[in-house]
């Protein structure tokens, strides 16, 4: 339901109000309905008396039963003036105190949802509704307290309070959209980063699996004449690769995959030899299991970035409680390479509580990624 004054934000949000405002109906209408009968059945005197009551007390109801559904506006303005009739009608000709009853339902229903000037049309509501009061002196024999609290003081303040209950409903409402709306976009984020993570992960497997495949492919073009073992040896690797990568790729695509580190520390050695480096693993301690698989993920993406972008000749790993260190030589002169999947990782990383730092130096290029403690040993 779109209300007047609405911003496109609360009104996208209208669905979770219109739900609150139908459970408030179920609460509200049988006490509205209850009351509006008793009143009428007290102040009629004759049966038209009792027939222009009702159609105050049925306005007000009719008010706000749309006022819970998607056309309020459409009925608002009808109710307003059955309302703001009955009032004067009640005063001057009925002797029915309780004339103003639908009026003051509609009145504060509209008011809220004005799009300017509410503070004035809540002025004039309540000055309408005190001014037809006070005609009251023109057609009674009451003294002249009695008719200003009888039909001036209590219709105006029970006006005033509910235009004030309308208002704060009306924040409630507002709140809850922006409450909504912000859970909206929370979602929206946390699939954009799922997204991320989930390319991100899909480059990972992808581009190392086929970066190995290119060394061992072009290993075998070289001894394809001279070393037919060996080859045959290299293509089985490959197969062998490919099918892990497949299995990877499904348990990626079902939320089922989990890096070892431990398995992704003899990978990364075993690609190091195949390619001609030498490479030394220092494991100081082992790394907690709350830091294992993004640690894993690092030396992956480390791997495949030193046999893509460096001439090296070793590398060296060290794996401490609280994080991994990989450290090259080989490392081209000048700025150091756009690493988009280190890049990314450092947020991942970021987000666990953890510091992904790369430093290029004398030719060496070292990636280092650190947990906090308490973090890397849960």
């Amino acid at each position: 339901m779109t209300h007047w004054g609405a911003t496109p934000e609360l009104a996208g949000h209208a669905r979770t109000r219109g739900r609150l405002r139908r459970l408030n109906l179920i609460m509200m209408v049988p006490p509205l309905v209850g009351v509006g009968a008793l009143l009428v059945v007290i102040d009629a005197r004759t049966w038209w008396g009792a027939v222009v009551l009702s159609m105050g007390a049925l306005a007000g109801l009719v008010a706000m039963t749309r006022w819970a559904s998607s056309d309020f506006r459409r009925v608002a303005l009808p109710c307003l003036v059955v309302g703001a009739i009955v009032w004067p009608a009640g005063v001057l000709v009925l002797d029915a105190g309780s004339s103003f009853y639908g009026l003051n339902i509609v009145g504060p229903l509209i008011i809220p949802y004005l799009p300017r000037l509410r503070g004035v049309a809540s002025v004039v509501l309540v000055a309408y509704v005190g001014g037809v009061g006070a005609l009251r002196l023109l057609v009674s024999d009451e003294g002249v307290v009695s008719v200003l609290v009888r039909w001036v003081a209590i219709p105006s303040v029970v006006a005033v309070v509910t235009i004030g209950f309308m208002f704060a409903s009306k924040v409630f409402y507002d709140l809850l959209a922006e409450v909504d709306a912000a859970r909206e976009h929370e979602a929206e984020l946390a699939v954009a980063r799922e997204r991320i993570r989930f390319a991100s992960d899909l480059h990972d497997i992808q581009g190392h699996t086929l970066h190995v495949v290119k060394l061992k492919v072009a290993l075998a073009q070289k001894l394809v004449r001279g070393d037919t073992e060996r080859v045959e040896e290299e293509l089985r690797e490959v197969h062998t690769l490919v099918a892990d990568t497949i299995t990877q790729t499904k348990e990626l695509v079902y939320a089922q995959r989990r890096l070892n580190l431990s398995a992704e520390l003899e990978n990364a050695k075993n690609l190091f030899e195949a390619a001609g480096i030498r490479v030394r693993v220092y494991r100081e301690a082992e790394a907690g299991t709350g830091a294992s698989e993004l640690l894993g993920q690092v030396l992956r993406e480390t791997t495949t970035n030193i046999l893509r972008h460096a001439q090296a000749a070793q590398v060296r790993i060290t794996l401490s409680e609280s994080g991994i260190t990989i450290m090259n030589d080989g490392a081209r002169d000048g700025e150091p390479p756009e690493l988009r999947g280190l890049a990314t990782l450092s947020h991942r990383l970021a987000d666990n509580g953890g510091e992904l730092t790369v430093e290029q130096k004398d030719g060496r290029f070292t990636t280092a990624a650190v947990f906090p403690r308490e973090g890397g040993g849960r």
